[in-house]
Formats: structure tokens, C-alpha cells, sequence
């Protein structure tokens, strides 16, 4: 099977949607303020910056390891991720709808309080089916967005065969990436979402080994925000979703 050099994800910087969710969360509210919709949420000042920082890094990197390519969520968080890095580097961008953050349906804008309190028997629900397969209505599974995940994977492979891809996403991509790419059981993959919280502008990455299997180089690091002098989102204010 055709196997690209090298994958990497880029979570976007910090949102205002981040900032507005974790106020929230800490006060206890029920509805994350939220002035746009999710697609529109734009990044915050500290979000550009950790952009800019991450277009610093990629600037610095040998032309060996250089993406060819980079492929971009469309929702304008990300959109403005890869712009503010990418600029000046020359490295040719498409925008792909299977990128997009998950979505929530009904529960859109709620913090987990808010959940519990307004639609309990959801909570229950999701509580007896689990993270991986419970569906909010109008919204997606994390197997909904593995489906998505599994067939842009496919269309890189065979787009990109020997090739360095760069995307630019969300955090409930870089989980589902490594469960894709690695193989993970559901055990597993749930495992790491509870033990990781995945930072703005983190790097996450694979390298082909000498069989042509892509195997992890680097997951969920923000050493470059440090390195380029920019600030990195405290654990505590990156946003998990209720759900």
C-alpha cells in the first residue's frame, strides 16, 4: 500500500471559543459564551501567536523534513492556524472539509455541567455507551469522525506516496489520528484521552520506517512554542469537549 514520508497534525492556537469555554467551566456556568458559530470562532491573540511561533519552527526546518503539503480543517480557527504558519513558506494548501471539529448537536455550547443539568438522560446515555460510540443527536461519534479521518487517510496515501503531509485540525483529530495510524484498540485510544489534554498548536507525528509503515515520532508537543518564545495554553484552559 502507498505510505507517505511523514505525517503531521497541528492543533489550532488558542480559540476565543477556548477562552469563553473555560471561564465557563471554572464559574460553574451551564452555556459557554460564544458570539460565533463553530466554524467562525476565531483565534485569539495567544492563539496567533502560537501560530506564528509554529511558522517559526517550520521555517527552521531542514528541507528534508518540510512538508510538501498541508491540508486544513475549514473551520476559520484552523484556517488562520495555517495561515499565520505557513506564510512565506511556499508549501501549497487545500482545505478539507474532513478535517472539521467534531460535532456536538444539541449539546453545542454547553459545559459538562451544563449537559447534566439540561439534558440528564443524555448524560446516562453516554455514560452507558462510552466516549468512543455515543452519538449527541444532530452530532457526531468519535466513530462518525474515525470514518471521515480513515477516508481522508486513504485519499493522502495514494495523493502523497513518499510525500511529507502536514494537516491542521483539532484535538479529537489527533486522538483519532493516532487510533488510525497506530492501530489502537478503543481501550486504548480512551486511555489517552484521559490521560493527555491535547494543547493549542501542538505537534503530533509519524515517520515511514524502513518497512514503509508509518510509525510515532512526536505526539502533543509544544517544545517549538517554548523554543520561538511563545505563550503555551496552561492544561487547565485548554477546553475538552462535554462530551
Amino acid at each position: 500500500m502507498a505510505e507517505m514520508a511523514s505525517l503531521w497534525i497541528v492543533r489550532h492556537g488558542e480559540s476565543t471559543a477556548n477562552v469563553a469555554a473555560t471561564a465557563a467551566e471554572t464559574s460553574g456556568a451551564e452555556l459557554i459564551d460564544l458570539t460565533h458559530r463553530d466554524a467562525d470562532v476565531p483565534l485569539s491573540a495567544t492563539g496567533e501567536e502560537q501560530a506564528r511561533a509554529t511558522g517559526r519552527w517550520l521555517a527552521g526546518l531542514p528541507d528534508s523534513q518540510r512538508p510538501d503539503v498541508a491540508v486544513v480543517s475549514p473551520y476559520l480557527r484552523a484556517v488562520r492556524t495555517a495561515e499565520l504558519a505557513l506564510d512565506g513558506t511556499g508549501i501549497p494548501t487545500s482545505v478539507d472539509e474532513r478535517l472539521r471539529d467534531r460535532e456536538l448537536g444539541i449539546l453545542d455550547g454547553l459545559t459538562g455541567h451544563g449537559v447534566t443539568r439540561r439534558y440528564p438522560e443524555e448524560a446516562q446515555r453516554r455514560t452507558r455507551l462510552g466516549k468512543f460510540y455515543y452519538r449527541p443527536p444532530g452530532g457526531e461519534s468519535w466513530t462518525d469522525v474515525a470514518l471521515r479521518l480513515r477516508a481522508l487517510l486513504g485519499d493522502l496515501r495514494r495523493d502523497h506516496d513518499g510525500g511529507r503531509v502536514l494537516l491542521f485540525g483539532h484535538d479529537a483529530l489527533v486522538f483519532l489520528l493516532r487510533y488510525l495510524v497506530e492501530g489502537l484498540t478503543e481501550t486504548e485510544l480512551m486511555a489517552l484521552t484521559r490521560e493527555h489534554v491535547i494543547a493549542n498548536c501542538s505537534v503530533t507525528g509519524w515517520h515511514a520506517d524502513d518497512s514503509g509503515r508509518l510509525v510515532p515520532d512526536v505526539f502533543n508537543d509544544v517544545t517549538h512554542l517554548h523554543r520561538q518564545g511563545a505563550t503555551p495554553t496552561r492544561e487547565d484552559e485548554v477546553h475538552a469537549e462535554p462530551v
